[in-house]
């Protein structure tokens, strides 16, 4: 039987007793290798280690962390179908999702090496003017650096997925807590990480893994003194937690959690009079993409009620019913997943719209869509939890004036949609526009929300609880945002200053000179 290990810096670790397993959610069986949970002396080891690694890589030039995350990308698709055969069997997700997001995965840490070759992601700043101080401002990275893998995503949101991407990117080291349901697939993508470090010359410790299967691990490295910022994507409740341990430290530090989201649509009746069938075939598949695990799943969709909804809800149930049920992410997630829902079901007030009495695997996922008025859901905020499966919840409103109601009644949501079919309808919508856009990180036109693009315009976040501090993206190439700090240079010799604040512009990028933004020397 083979075990799997911590990897600390450029080494391998298991000083630990406790083990844990992972599961194959589709045979529901226990996969073979065994995990050590890391303990208190390894998490002190790769602390030290990223706190010393950060002296060097803190300053090293962007060119060569380039250099690292291209090579952490080839490295990953060297390690070809055993990445591929431990991530299904340790998600139980199809080949074509694991192609996907190992895609997605290499895809933003060429990006992020793209950005750190053109060099101006640092946004520096020059005042210079006679008779008044010279003033120059930069982005300078944070320190250490936590991320938690995430239990959905076990590629492009976990060990080398955006957060540790954009850290990396910025010039943090990064200590992972590897989420337990893939650890394996985890230690696989540290081993890339770890010889992706050691090709191009990256200080020991500017990577390390941690397995966990439980929560002391995960607290312990938010509450070390040496630790800066933390990057996490999960649950409304793990998130919460991990933000109050972050602001009782002595020093309290940045934690950036993505969490809960219901993703409200908002189907006009022009949507309904003459896309109705459309929207309904794509809204079923939107609603089952992932058995529902995504973070960007509709889990609500809002109408003014009339003959064209009440079609639209029928077509939206039997387009739902026609789709296969899959298998979720783990026993225990299927098990939270029929808590859930089985809690909204046992409220008053809703109509089923979908069959209940299909058979299904064990760890499969029946689909689920109910309807309910308006005045129902406003009075039951039940109706407004995340059923973290694929399970929607469509409101028939009385009127716009109700529509405007639930919407400003929502909590925060990563993403809100307009579906319309014509242009001249908007004018009546304005406020339901505007309330919605004031509730959501991103706004969508006529689309489905699951998919979120990795480019430099995308916001992955929003309003609490969607994430914990809306002003920033988990996704795309904003994101290095919140692993970096403003520093201000002030009447500094030009030979001293760091080379992307230098009179001569050596870089060749972007900077704001008194107020103009230009790429020429100074």
């Amino acid at each position: 039987m083979t075990t799997g290990q911590n990897y600390i810096g450029e080494t391998l670790s298991a000083k630990g007793k406790t083990t844990y397993k992972t599961i194959n959610p589709e045979l529901n069986t226990e996969n073979k290798t065994v995990f050590y949970e890391a303990t208190q002396d390894e998490i002190a080891q790769a602390v030290a280690l990223a706190e010393e690694a950060f002296k060097t890589y803190g300053t090293i030039v962007d060119v060569k962390k380039a250099d690292f995350l291209e090579a952490i990308a080839e490295e990953i698709e060297a390690l070809g179908e055993d990445l591929l055969t431990t991530y299904i069997q340790e998600s139980g997700l199809p080949v074509g999702r694991a192609n996907g997001e190992r895609g997605r995965t290499t895809g933003q840490l060429r990006a992020f090496a793209t950005m750190l070759r053109e060099g101006s992601w640092v946004e520096a700043i020059i005042n210079k003017t006679e008779d008044k101080p010279d003033i120059r401002r930069m982005q300078i990275p944070l320190g250490p650096v936590v991320v938690f893998g995430a239990s959905n995503f076990p590629l492009a949101f976990s060990t080398a997925g955006g957060d540790t991407a954009s850290a990396l990117a910025a010039g943090c080291p990064v200590i992972v807590k590897s989420h337990p349901l893939h650890a394996g697939t985890g230690e696989l993508v540290s081993s890339a990480i770890i010889k992706a470090a050691q090709r191009t010359g990256m200080p020991n410790g500017v990577f390390s893994n941690l397995n966990s299967s439980g929560i002391e691990v995960g607290k312990a490295l938010v509450e070390h003194p040496s630790v800066k910022a933390v990057g996490f994507t999960g649950s409304i409740t793990g998130g919460t937690a991990l933000c109050k341990i972050a602001a009782n430290r002595p020093v309290p530090i940045p934690v950036y959690a993505e969490m809960g989201s219901i993703n409200p649509v908002v189907i006009l009746p022009s949507a309904l009079k003459l896309e109705s069938e459309k929207w309904a075939k794509n809204y079923a598949a939107s609603i089952i993409a992932g058995t529902g695990q995504f973070c960007t799943n509709p889990g609500l969709i809002l109408g003014i009620n009339s003959k064209e909804l009440e079609n639209f809800i029928t077509i939206l149930a039997l387009e739902t019913d026609k789709l296969e049920p899959a298998c979720m992410l783990h026993p225990d997630i299927k098990t939270k997943y029929e808590s859930l829902k089985s809690e909204v079901l046992e409220q008053e007030g809703y109509t089923q719209q979908t069959n209940l009495k299909k058979e299904v695997k064990p760890n499969y996922a029946l689909q689920n869509v109910i309807s309910v008025d308006g005045n129902t859901f406003l009075k039951n905020k039940i109706f407004h939890k995340e059923v973290f499966g694929p399970f929607s919840v469509v409101v028939k409103c009385d009127d716009i004036q109700q529509l405007n109601t639930i919407i400003e009644n929502l909590e925060g949501q990563l993403t809100g949609t307009i579906l319309n079919s014509d242009e001249s309808e908007l004018k009546d919508f304005k406020e339901v526009i505007q309330n919605l856009k004031n509730k959501v990180g991103r706004l969508i036109f006529n689309n489905v929300p699951t998919g979120v693009e990795v480019c430099s315009g995308m916001t992955h976040g929003g309003p609490f609880p969607a994430s914990s501090d809306s002003k920033f993206t988990s996704v795309g190439l904003t994101a290095v945002k919140r692993w970096v700090r403003p520093v201000t240079f002030q009447d500094w010799p030009n030979k001293l200053l760091p080379v992307a604040l230098q009179d001569e512009n050596l870089l060749g990028i972007n900077r704001t000179v008194n107020d103009i933004v230009t790429q020429n020397p100074i």
